[in-house]
């Protein structure tokens, strides 16, 4: 069973960077051929936005609206991956998911999402 947790600071201030971690346990982000960890968020009232993943070999690839502002990098040693995204605002708040998704774009298993306020 592959478990996902998400952690990081719950209110980050307007033009900060916003850094959120996933851990994962029960499966191996550099083994788990196949496999691409990812970011998602839901900002309050609207549907779900993929902001970016990486692959098992290290590559990240990022959606067009977040672009300029994101960066997503991993720890293999403790089998985490990370979130920055940089220059937020409060439209930025939103519930941050971290997810594995397979092939045929099939989420199979997500983080319980961690709420994230930008305010000053």
């Amino acid at each position: 069973q592959v478990q996902l947790q998400e952690s990081g600071p719950g209110l980050v201030k307007p033009s900060q960077t916003l850094s959120l971690t996933c851990t994962v346990s029960g499966g191996s982000i550099i083994t788990d051929i196949n496999y691409w960890w990812t970011w998602i968020r839901q900002p309050p009232g609207k549907g779900l936005e993929w902001i970016g993943a990486i692959s098992t070999s290290g590559s990240a690839y990022y959606g067009p609206s977040l672009k300029s502002r994101t960066s997503i990098s991993r720890d293999t040693s403790k089998n985490q991956f990370t979130l920055q995204l940089s220059s937020v605002t409060p439209e930025d708040t939103a519930v941050y998911y971290c997810a594995r998704v397979g092939v045929g774009n099939l989420y199979d298993y997500w983080g319980q999402g961690t709420q994230v306020t930008v305010s000053s």
